[in-house]
């Protein structure tokens, strides 16, 4: 799993790359929560997952952490770009209530 930045009109875009599972989220995790903490100052941050391959229960886990952590300083997230099979993940688990799609 890589993730890639950037930081325009003080939204901070967060894309990620590859599979999401147990073995890949714990280096992307910590990028992501260490993104939070410089970006706190954001309106608004937007996790793109068109290029996720793959997704199970520990990438639900970690969209909710990621979720968690920005609400602790009033910054939404939102949701783009999901595949099928990611969106049908996403859409029952309930993710979507949370972190809205665009």
């Amino acid at each position: 799993m890589q993730i890639q930045t950037d930081f325009k009109d003080r939204v901070l875009y967060m894309r990620l790359r590859g599979e999401m599972d147990e073995h890949s989220a714990g280096a992307v995790r910590r990028t992501a929560d260490r993104l939070a903490d410089d970006y706190a100052h954001s309106e608004r941050a937007v996790i793109d997952l068109g290029e996720v391959s793959f997704m199970d229960s520990t990438g639900i886990g970690f969209l909710i952490g990621r979720y968690k952590k920005f609400h602790r300083y009033g910054i939404p997230v939102y949701l783009t770009n999901p595949n099928f099979s990611t969106d049908r993940i996403l859409q029952m688990s309930g993710v979507y209530t949370l972190m809205p799609k665009i």
